[in-house]
């Protein structure tokens, strides 16, 4: 499993540490890594196709090291980066949709908070891999009915696991988001 941090965050972030300790726990091998802006310092993100370009080369660079092919990985992330995962692995970078075991959406950044007029939607239905959503439902960036009809786009599985009184930030709830992910990947095969 890769995974990726959110717009304001790096790879150390204490819930992705959590969620990547917790899924290790369960037998899988998890990294997690950091998009080029914040490896050069940089606060403000790339625009949406260098971040793309490097989820693509990370995946193939971490394939290549650990021998696996991209089907048996899985990737995602909190927020802008699981976004950004999930349109490499619909095509919506104009290559082949990556061919991953799925994709883990934390956070899903729906739209902008106080805009629900600007979906960030147009790749879904090109996602066909299983996708997990982990939402809190006090998220400004999408509630539980806005991120539903997104859900329902997806061409793949779609799981929905929606946390009580949990906001954007997913704060305070480390064992909830690892335990959905950790069941939803199921048992470790051998």
């Amino acid at each position: 499993m890769l995974l990726w941090p959110g717009a304001g965050s790096a790879a150390d972030h204490p819930s992705l540490v959590a969620l990547a300790e917790a899924v290790e726990g369960s037998g899988r091998v998890v990294e997690r890594v950091d998009f080029p802006y914040r490896l050069a310092g940089r606060r403000a993100p790339d625009r949406a196709p260098v971040l793309m370009a490097s989820v693509r080369a990370e995946v193939a660079a971490r394939c290549d090291r650990l021998g696996v092919g991209p089907s048996e990985v899985v990737v995602g992330g909190r927020s802008m980066g699981g976004r950004i995962c999930s349109m490499v692995a619909a095509g919506a970078d104009g290559e082949p949709p990556l061919g991953v075991a799925g994709v883990v959406l934390l956070a899903y950044p729906l739209h902008p908070p106080g805009r629900p007029d600007r979906l960030r939607t147009d790749h879904l239905g090109d996602l066909r891999v299983p996708t997990l959503f982990v939402s809190g439902d006090r998220d400004p960036f999408g509630t539980p009915e806005e991120l539903a009809a997104a859900q329902a786009l997806v061409a793949g599985p779609v799981t929905s696991v929606t946390l009580p009184g949990a906001r954007h930030e997913l704060a305070r709830v480390d064992d909830a988001v690892a335990a959905a992910v950790v069941d939803w990947l199921g048992p470790v095969s051998r």
